[in-house]
């Protein structure tokens, strides 16, 4: 039996810290599905389509380990678990705030199904203080994010902010 993973998220943009979580997760599953949200409400600065394609381009490394399908998705992460025939959601933490939120998150799916379980992988010390949103302000203010994102997601926010 295929043992299959869901790594949900926005992933606006994909950063070296989701990376990490990926490769990582990737040991645990023969094949993981990575779920990039719809969720218009966060006011995404990339496309849906972009979204995809830039976790597409940086997991393909991934693909080595085990079989990567990255898929969009605008439903309950529960359901498109289900959908996908997940038998773990992976999740990554950062810090204490993470861990509040990811809990109530948890809790919650197991009351819809008991079946899936949810697995967190702590982020590597390196990438604990990465977030996308944070990227997303240094870019714009002028910052360096090299250290924080694959090299295409950088040239990538550079274009989008309109600098080379």
């Amino acid at each position: 039996m295929k043992r299959t993973g869901l790594y949900p998220g926005t992933f606006d943009p994909a950063t070296n810290g989701h990376l990490d979580i990926i490769g990582r997760a990737v040991k645990l599953v023969d094949k993981l599905v990575i779920g990039v949200a719809i969720n218009a409400a966060k006011g995404p600065l990339f496309s849906l389509e972009e979204r995809v394609e830039i976790v597409r381009e940086e997991t393909k490394s991934c693909a080595e380990i085990a079989e990567i399908e990255v898929r969009p998705f605008d439903n309950l992460t529960i359901q498109f678990a289900r959908d996908v025939g997940a038998h773990v959601i992976v999740r990554g933490l950062r810090a204490v705030a993470d861990f509040e939120y990811e809990f109530q998150m948890t809790a919650m799916n197991q009351q819809l199904d008991r079946d899936i379980e949810t697995v967190f992988l702590m982020a590597d010390p390196r990438h604990q203080a990465i977030a996308s949103r944070l990227v997303k302000d240094i870019v714009q203010m002028g910052g360096d994010v090299n250290r924080f994102v694959p090299e295409g997601v950088n040239r990538r926010l550079l274009a989008k902010f309109g600098r080379r």
